[in-house]
């Protein structure tokens, strides 16, 4: 990173600094307190600059596209609901794989589930699920233990809503930085070894 890019990372510091938790001291002070109404569902974009615009991570951009898939998914009627079934290691069709997207030619695959959190911003992330303990065996195309899956995962900065501290009324909240480990894809490791 050249001194330009340290020098926008500063600024986008300076940006979040008043959403940071004071170390100690009165926190009256330093901490902006927002009703629901000003918040709402949303990011609330004004608080943070251009450059952390959640709209560019993946883990983003995927869920109305996961959220399309489970409403294709979904049975009609509560009647007809299936039973969740943990994911199989799928096995590697080298034929289809051609058109497939990255996760599912991957000789580690992977799956996505939205992770929703009502405290958060932004509400709702894709976290990448490994399909298989150990990895696909291109020959073969079946799972071998010989290699491990393993998650691989993106730090991104995200805000919570905390109760505002008192005499603040009640039901306003605060926003605070947080950075989260948000798994984005699995890859292949050798196993450890025991010794």
């Amino acid at each position: 990173m050249g001194w330009l890019g340290a020098l926008a990372l500063l600024a986008v510091l300076g940006q979040c600094r008043g959403l940071r938790r004071p170390a100690g001291g009165s926190v009256h002070s330093s901490v902006r307190c927002y009703s629901g109404a000003e918040l709402g569902d949303d990011a609330p974009g004004q608080l943070l600059g251009r450059s952390l615009r959640w709209a560019r991570h993946a883990s983003v951009q995927l869920v109305p596209h996961l959220e399309q898939l489970e409403q294709l998914e979904r049975p009609e009627g509560p009647e007809r609901r299936r039973r969740h079934r943990p994911p199989a290691c799928p096995a590697l069709s080298l034929r289809s794989g051609l058109r497939s997207e990255p996760h599912e030619r991957s000789i580690s695959p992977w799956r996505y589930r939205i992770d929703e959190d009502e405290n958060r911003y932004p509400r709702k992330l894709a976290f990448a699920e490994c399909l298989c303990s150990g990895c696909v065996d291109v020959k073969t195309g079946r799972e071998t233990t010989s290699l491990n899956s393993v998650t691989i995962h993106q730090t991104v900065l995200v805000l919570r809503r905390k109760p505002c501290p008192r005499p603040a009324a009640p039901g306003l909240v605060s926003l605070e930085v947080d950075y989260i480990r948000v798994p984005v894809g699995c890859t292949c490791v050798l196993p450890r070894t025991v010794r």
